[in-house]
């Protein structure tokens, strides 16, 4: 993704949207590095460079500040925070075990009318896997996992898991643009519910453990990829 990448003004009622997208694009870009740790992220240089006014900028920002992609620094207002690779791929690995467990107690907690919202959810992915629309897909994505902790019927582990979660947000969308990642994660999906209806949850532990580490193995590919 090049610095002349421009979405188009909208109005204001829009401007919700707006923030999302230039908070998307700065993800992206900070995720795969093409953004550096350090740089300075200015109000007004992203606001002539996305078409937009101040307003959903400010608030793209506050959005990232709040996910750690980005912090305050004094006079020298926001910049990209620093994050290793290492720091990234613990992240991961953290994530993975906490996943796990959380699918494997929803497994066996899920009502008949939770694992058929899940069920849902899973099956209008598809959808989006054929347009490869990262947006709606990461967007699914967010709220399929969520509704797995959610499941659990334990309330500390779910707050456990979305804090974990909220860490990674910016790093488990980017992986999603690395080539069929998309569909692979989906069929991994697919292989998690196929345990939860058979009532497995240490085989649901298990898949979804191997589906997280499999995402962070697709953001180190697509972050070579970009900087190789």
């Amino acid at each position: 993704m090049t610095g002349l990448f421009k979405i188009a003004a909208e109005s204001e009622e829009d401007g919700g949207l707006l923030s999302d997208r230039i908070r998307n694009a700065l993800t992206d870009e900070i995720a795969s590095g093409t953004l550096a740790a350090g740089s300075a992220l200015e109000e007004q240089q992203l606001a002539d460079r996305f078409g937009a006014s101040r307003t959903p900028v400010r608030e793209a920002l506050r959005q990232l500040v709040v996910s750690g992609l980005v912090e305050v620094r004094g006079r020298r207002g926001v910049v990209v925070a620093r994050m290793t690779p290492e720091r990234i791929m613990d992240m991961f690995e953290t994530s993975a075990e906490v996943e796990a467990m959380c699918v494997r107690l929803a497994t066996y907690r899920m009502t008949p009318l939770e694992r058929s919202h899940l069920i849902e959810l899973h099956e209008a992915s598809q959808a989006m896997v054929e347009a490869n629309d990262v947006d709606a897909y990461d967007a699914f994505n967010r709220e399929f996992h969520e509704c797995i902790y959610r499941t659990t019927h334990n309330s500390f582990l779910a707050e456990q898991a979305l804090d974990v979660r909220s860490r990674l947000s910016a790093f488990r969308r980017t992986q999603l643009r690395q080539g069929d990642r998309i569909r692979r994660s989906r069929d991994e999906h697919e292989a998690i519910m196929q345990a939860i209806a058979e009532g497995d949850g240490d085989a649901a532990a298990r898949r979804m453990r191997a589906h997280m580490l499999n995402a962070a193995s697709a953001l180190k590919r697509y972050i070579d990829d970009r900087l190789g």
